[in-house]
């Protein structure tokens, strides 16, 4: 699985980006079709602690599956983006088996 990152108005540090392709390449354990993930990372301007926002799309033969997540970290954003992707990735895998 291709996976591009991008860290929209700022430079996210190598440790982050090594931690986000770790974590998104065992979603292959649950479906191998899956074909690419982009990954997009942002901070939004608010007073609020929970201003880090990752967003995920993984390309899937015949569709997309998204999630989108804001926590106080991007790790701990990511970990929830990646839960809820795991849930559809496994609707997904069933669909196709028509179960």
């Amino acid at each position: 699985m291709n996976i591009k990152i991008q860290s929209i108005k700022f430079d996210a540090d190598k440790k982050l980006l090594d931690f986000i392709e770790k974590k998104a390449s065992k979603l292959d354990r649950f479906f191998d079709g899956i074909i690419d993930a982009e990954v997009f990372l942002r901070l939004e301007n608010s007073q609020d602690m929970e201003n880090k926002i990752v967003e995920f799309r993984i390309k899937v033969p015949g569709g997309d599956l998204f999630a989108e997540r804001k926590a106080r970290t991007f790790e701990e954003a990511t970990d929830l983006c990646l839960d809820a992707l795991k849930t559809q990735v496994k609707k997904y895998k069933e669909k196709l088996r028509g179960v």
